[in-house]
């Protein structure tokens, strides 16, 4: 059967950004890091690789491990961590994963028979004369690899670029040779980095990382993720090696921009870095980000929306929301776990999750998406630290007759949850919750008007609470 498609759309107890898509036999694979849970640093797990069909993006499978960082002989150790991948296929038929060692600055090449089977070392990208690439004197690092095959060309793209780093110049592009390795046109820059991107149309939205070619009719997308790190960003170009423009913002991991529902100014969730890509799937396209937990910015999940194209070639941002790839809102009736929380904020704005620009570590003040257990466990997640204004947002439902509403929660809590239809609207009911060390449902009416509908959860009162769930009936 069917099923509804979800953001976070991994369960709630896996964490793989940096989502890069693709589709291979009526499949869509998605390839990306793997944060452990609550490991407190990037990407310390093996990769794994996620599938679904492309009729069906509800229904994932968990492919398995496809590489273990002892792989690289660079690692047997594995003291480093596998950084964000991307795979291609190439001119024999093969599937080539494409990586960077965190402590390195040379781009590793694993190769498969199949999308999603287990990969072998094969190699580093090099130069002709077998300096690999990064190594050879005046190459910057190399990072955050997404590659493109055309015929016997692969397109190989890196770069990380921190603001005010004058030592790196922005997104590099070069082109590799059938052997899917050796560079047969050196690198170049495409895309910005902040010191250098006076008069260049991507000023306050320069390359940061993370950079991912997509081509759509005649046009390349780049996509990227920019200095201000919670939003893509693309750029548009007739080639694959020059001449991109800065477009705009695809999506933001905290919704700045985004004035259909809110101020444009206003962050809606609690933003960090953010990569991933664009990806045709079947008659449509999506872009899949990924969004932070857990109040850090080390346990991030995968999220896709669903993006449409003006017909000059543009893709108006667009909004997150709880119902991702389904083919439009939720069904309004049935309970639906917290974690989906599309939204989530208190009366005291916050921008990013803690170690990110000016943001605060996110401790017992503010509300966040975590589960019991430890890493692998699979316990479906829910909302801590709920106090007061503490509000999720879920988004959207096609109700219809919505009486009433149940929630689940537990905690050292005494006050109430306050039902809208839209962040800053009227309370439509108020539902009374209490002290308690075990999930407890308490139930209220709630007259949700019929049609497509956003749900916000308010917590107004003392303590603290945890939200499990809650149901539409």
């Amino acid at each position: 059967m069917r099923k509804q498609g979800l953001n976070p759309y991994l369960p709630s107890w896996e964490y793989v950004p940096d989502g890069e898509p693709y589709v291979f036999n009526d499949r869509v694979y998605v390839y990306g890091s793997h944060d452990r849970f609550n490991g407190h640093v990037f990407c310390l797990n093996d990769y794994v690789c996620w599938s679904a069909p492309v009729d069906d993006l509800g229904n994932w499978r968990n492919e398995g491990v496809i590489y273990r960082k002892t792989d690289d002989p660079l690692n047997p150790d594995g003291h480093m961590c596998l950084y964000a991948p991307d795979v291609t296929r190439g001119p024999d038929g093969r599937y080539y994963l494409y990586y960077v060692l965190d402590k390195v600055p040379v781009v590793s090449v694993a190769v498969c028979s199949e999308p999603a089977g287990k990969y072998e070392f094969y190699g580093y990208v090099k130069y002709a004369d077998g300096t690999r690439l990064g190594e050879r004197e005046g190459d910057e690092p190399q990072f955050d690899p997404g590659v493109m095959t055309e015929g016997e060309r692969t397109y190989l793209y890196t770069g990380f670029c921190a603001p005010g780093d004058r030592s790196r110049h922005g997104a590099m592009a070069a082109v590799l040779g059938p052997d899917m390795l050796t560079i047969i046109e050196e690198p170049v820059f495409i895309a910005p980095s902040q010191p250098y991107s006076e008069g260049s149309g991507f000023e306050g939205h320069e390359f940061f990382e993370a950079p991912s070619i997509r081509k759509r009719g005649e046009i390349y997308y780049l996509v990227y993720s920019s200095v201000v790190m919670h939003e893509l960003c693309y750029a548009t170009s007739t080639s694959p090696t020059g001449g991109f423009k800065y477009q705009g913002v695809i999506v933001s991991n905290c919704d700045l921009h985004i004035d259909t529902y809110k101020p444009a100014g206003k962050p809606m969730y609690y933003g960090g870095n953010n990569h991933g890509s664009i990806i045709e799937i079947g008659a449509d396209w999506y872009i899949f980000y990924h969004r932070h937990t857990n109040g850090d910015a080390f346990n991030r999940q995968g999220c896709i929306e669903k993006i449409s194209f003006e017909p000059d070639g543009s893709i108006p941002q667009v909004e997150m929301t709880s119902c991702g790839s389904n083919d439009g809102p939720l069904e309004g009736k049935g309970e639906y776990p917290a974690y989906l929380a599309c939204n989530l904020f208190t009366q005291d704005d916050q921008q990013y999750t803690g170690g990110f620009g000016a943001g605060a570590w996110l401790d017992s003040r503010f509300p966040k998406i975590t589960q019991d257990g430890r890493d692998g466990d699979e316990e479906t997640g829910y909302i801590a630290n709920m106090t007061e204004s503490a509000t999720a947002g879920f988004k959207y439902f096609n109700c219809k007759d919505v009486h009433q509403v149940t929630i689940k929660v537990r905690g050292y809590c005494s006050g109430t949850f306050e039902v809208k239809t839209s962040w800053d609207g009227p309370v439509l009911g108020t539902i009374p919750v209490h002290f308690t060390n075990e999930w407890k449902p308490y139930t209220a009416a709630a007259a949700i008007p019929d049609g497509k509908q956003a749900l916000y959860l308010t917590y107004r009162g003392t303590g603290s609470a945890s939200l499990a769930s809650f149901t539409l009936s």
